[in-house]
């Protein structure tokens, strides 16, 4: 038995032995030269000989894509300042301007214009009914306007395109629920053409009325889910006078907009009707309170403006994607030369795409009560006015002259703080959440900060006085957060737009820049991360783009698979002597 044991223990050393020395060869061959001690190293490269310089791979060609225009001019005639219906539109230079027979119904009243006029403008005959003039100053004091809740960028059995279509930039659909003015026709823009009709998007429409106006707002819940509105900041009462007409008979006490106090708010098919007197004057904001941590994120939320009083003053009632004001109110054309509503939104697109996963309202809800978390969210997706860079540039540029004064109204629908910075300029702030500040507490800055669902009111002077403006030019407008300039982290992207003087604006509404070329920005495969940033900065950027596969050296291929091989025959042949124990 004695030799036997000696035998098998000699054999077991043997083994051991083969390990150690196997090892020992994978780790004298295999191991890189910077991670080798210099001392061992010295003696591999006599053995193997010293490695050789080799050039780095080629760098990858860049594909684009598709690539956008910047702008698709579907309607030029619509920058001019024209007068329909006796309402005078200001000129909208910009690439998209807002439709002017919208504004001219809003202005009017849905019920005192024409068909044609109607027709043009997409909007339902009641959609903002006005009525008599109580004071006798010249306008009317009767408000009446109809909202309807639309879901954009949704499931469909009927095909996997997201419908109907609401782009916030190239290639990218999030899912919204918006309030809308109440439309007729279909909810695409036809039933080729599956992009949403020009009323429906992101954000909701500003609301204008005067002050002392007897407001009505008809909530019509065209949804799947239940939906209120609740007036941030505005003057209305917490159960309004209810004595509504006949064809109102159903709808639900209650003016705050909040379930768990004030009312039982509209289940899908119903209606609730809110009365308010406005008294103050200011910018303020109306959103959903049906679970405001995900309603209010995924779109339900507008700026409400209440305009100071004045005779003869018709305010734009709506505007659809906020932006620039075509027809200002009497207060503000005393002060100003131009108007614009710059509403902020950040998006987590967890939240967004829940609704996109299914079309059966109990799934979408139970999402969003119970796996949406949002003490967890993080922000990926960064708009002004319903757009992110570059598309902000098509509708929400901040067109202006020299030497003017310009009213810029700015809310923060978004859970992030703004730090809003204008390029060029320094701006003015006049009033916080609809309260003005004292004239003499006015101050001049150049990074205005404003919190969730904050206002504030601005004044851009362009007076070129070397304090607030340096000059004409294309001058960025942007939250100074850097997440906040990125698109899912790709810069450029988020919230950019751009204070932009007319000398420096083409018959297209498009910024004469002297930059990189935008074209990779308006491809889908930027934002998928597939073309190197900087990889636009010029003609020769071959350094910046990625590398082809490199080609191995065929020595050291040789080395590693003969490292590998030992190693791997020596765990072999561990394993199998352990196996025989």
């Amino acid at each position: 038995m004695l030799p036997l044991r000696a035998e098998g223990y000699k054999l077991r050393r043997g083994k051991q032995a083969l390990f150690w020395f196997a090892l020992v060869g994978v780790v004298f061959l295999g191991v890189p030269d910077p991670w080798m001690p210099r001392a061992i190293l010295k003696y591999r490269q006599r053995l193997l000989g010293e490695l050789k310089y080799q050039a780095p791979p080629v760098s990858r060609g860049v594909t684009l894509g598709t690539v956008e225009e910047f702008c698709p001019n579907e309607h030029p005639e619509w920058r001019e300042a024209q007068v329909i219906e006796g309402v005078e539109i200001e000129r909208s230079p910009v690439c998209e301007p807002d439709n002017p027979y919208l504004v001219a119904a809003v202005v009017k009243g849905t019920n005192n214009v024409s068909h044609d006029t109607l027709m043009r403008a997409g909007l339902a005959p009641d959609a903002v009914v006005l009525g008599r003039d109580l004071d006798g100053d010249g306008d009317p004091d009767e408000v009446e306007i109809h909202l309807e809740v639309v879901e954009l960028n949704g499931a469909s059995p009927d095909t996997a395109e997201p419908v109907p279509g609401f782009a916030i930039g190239p290639g990218i659909r999030p899912a919204f629920w918006v309030f809308a003015p109440k439309g007729f026709g279909m909810a695409t823009r036809s039933l080729e053409d599956l992009r949403a009709n020009p009323l429906y998007r992101v954000p909701s429409p500003t609301i204008r009325v005067e002050q002392g106006d007897e407001v009505t707002i008809v909530l019509e819940n065209t949804h799947y889910l239940p939906h209120s509105i609740h007036f941030h900041g505005v003057d209305h009462p917490y159960h309004p006078p209810f004595h509504p007409p006949l064809d109102l008979k159903g709808s639900l006490p209650g003016g705050d907009g909040v379930p768990e106090t004030s009312e039982m708010v509209p289940m899908p098919g119903q209606k609730h009707i809110y009365r308010l007197r406005p008294r103050h004057a200011g910018t303020m904001l109306y959103h959903c309170h049906v679970q405001p941590q995900a309603h209010l994120l995924m779109g339900l939320q507008g700026l409400f403006v209440v305009e100071e009083q004045r005779p003869n003053n018709w305010v734009q009632t709506l505007n659809v994607g906020a932006g620039h004001v075509r027809h200002r109110s009497v207060a503000v054309r005393e002060r100003y030369d131009r108007e614009y509503d710059l509403h902020y939104m950040d998006l987590d697109k967890e939240l967004h795409e829940f609704v996109q996963r299914a079309n059966d309202p109990r799934l979408i809800a139970k999402a969003i009560d119970h796996t949406y978390d949002v003490t967890e969210r993080t922000a990926d997706y960064f708009l002004v006015n319903g757009r992110m860079f570059p598309y902000s540039l098509r509708d929400s540029l901040v067109v202006v002259k020299p030497n003017e004064k310009v009213k810029l109204r700015v809310a923060n629908g978004g859970m992030q703080k703004l730090a809003l910075h204008p390029h060029g300029h320094k701006v003015t702030i006049t009033a916080y959440d609809g309260v003005d500040v004292n004239p003499v507490a006015w101050i001049t800055r150049d990074v205005v900060d404003v919190d969730t669902a904050q206002r504030v009111d601005l004044v851009l002077d362009t007076t070129n006085d070397g304090l607030h403006s340096y000059g004409e030019g294309v001058w960025l407008l942007h939250d100074h957060h850097e997440n906040a300039v990125t698109t899912d982290g790709v810069f450029p992207g988020g919230g950019i737009t751009a204070i932009v003087y007319e000398s420096y604006l083409d018959e297209n509404g498009v910024p004469k820049v002297s930059g990189i070329d935008w074209k990779p920005f308006f491809s889908p495969e930027y934002y998928r991360k597939k073309i190197p940033s900087l990889a636009t900065y010029g003609d020769d950027t071959r350094i910046f783009r990625e590398p082809a596969e490199a080609t191995p050296r065929g020595s050291r291929v040789f080395i590693w698979g003969l490292a590998a091989g030992l190693g791997m025959g020596a765990v072999v042949a561990l394993f199998l002597g352990r196996r025989r124990r």
